[in-house]
């Protein structure tokens, strides 16, 4: 599957842009994990263009991690045209305009999935920004703001024809969040629709290889991303692309995980510092399946995402690899 010029290779898997998840290290060992391309956390046109800092930092990308796409939201056409035109000097692969994140502070102001609810406006910005900038532009969007109103089979097309080089779709409509079961069945009449010419990815509850393989060969996708059964489990790249090649994979063993994951907290904090870093990877640690369905873990849970030193949560680690695992 190629985006523009940039050959992402056969049935590529990509991480999907979250924010505060989504950071340079993050991105790298999924990279090194079997990524096919990975996307930075989404950046407000608005604070780029004012040059809030926290926001420009989110630019920083490193050739390891290529292919790389940074993706952009906002509601006002010009501040995403100048914004765009920032990006491109950051010299990612992709650019990437964000017509899909639910959150109230984002969709409720009319960005972000808020834009189902403007198509003239999602159209002129997305047509704008293609024109003013040099990069293969993108698109990531829903089915539509809720159920009465998934028009994604009718978008699908204008967006094309504003010349956005693939379509990223999120199986949900707005008003689901993140709830209920992302619906396929949407996406795969795009791949089926004799009208689209550009990649079709798709988003939406792929957790395991399994999952991965089935919506390639059920929907016809040219691609999928994968963003929450990503967090505190970048390894589910390694297990699905090697699934996807051979129709085995081989699991990372146990300590190797708890590695990758005192990996992820020392670059944490070196990125930011000892309390803001352990604050950030707290998302990871709670979520990874490496610690799901262990009897009697509440009480180490609750030590671990309250610790706030590195040695203090290390100890933690280890304590519970002694506890729980069989590690050889």
């Amino acid at each position: 599957m190629k985006i523009g010029n940039i050959d992402l290779g056969d049935r590529p898997v990509s991480l999907a842009p979250m924010e505060d998840v989504t950071d340079p290290s993050f991105r790298l060992i999924c990279r090194e994990m079997g990524a096919s391309s990975v996307y930075t956390e989404f950046v407000s046109a608005e604070a780029l263009i004012r040059d809030i800092s926290s926001t420009t930092r989110k630019l920083t990308i490193n050739n390891a991690e290529r292919p790389v796409a940074i993706q952009i939201y906002g509601r006002d056409p010009e501040a995403m045209v100048e914004a765009a035109k920032i990006v491109e000097q950051a010299g990612p692969d992709i650019l990437d305009i964000n017509f899909g994140c639910p959150v109230k502070k984002v969709a409720g102001k009319g960005a972000g999935a808020g834009m189902l609810r403007d198509i003239p406006k999602m159209l002129a910005i997305t047509e704008a920004v293609v024109k003013a900038v040099s990069l293969p532009v993108t698109v990531k969007t829903r089915l539509g703001w809720d159920c009465e109103n998934k028009i994604i089979t009718d978008l699908a097309p204008r967006l094309q024809d504003c010349g956005i080089k693939a379509l990223t779709v999120h199986g949900r409509t707005r008003s689901q969040m993140y709830t209920g079961q992302a619906d396929w069945t949407l996406i795969g009449q795009l791949k089926r629709d004799p009208r689209i010419e550009i990649p079709i990815i798709g988003n939406g509850d792929i957790i395991t290889a399994e999952e991965a393989k089935q919506a390639f060969d059920t929907f016809g996708v040219d691609g999928i991303m994968v963003g929450r059964g990503a967090i505190g489990a970048p390894w589910v790249f390694k297990e699905i692309r090697e699934y996807l090649d051979s129709g085995i994979y081989t699991p990372l063993s146990d300590a190797e995980k708890f590695d990758i994951l005192r990996r992820q907290i020392r670059e944490s904090i070196d990125r930011i510092d000892e309390y803001r870093g352990i604050l950030h990877i707290r998302r990871h640690l709670a979520a990874t399946p490496l610690f799901k369905g262990i009897p009697n873990f509440r009480e180490s849970r609750i030590r671990l995402l309250r610790a706030d030193k590195e040695s203090e949560l290390f100890d933690i680690l280890d304590e519970i690899k002694s506890r729980f695992f069989v590690v050889v």
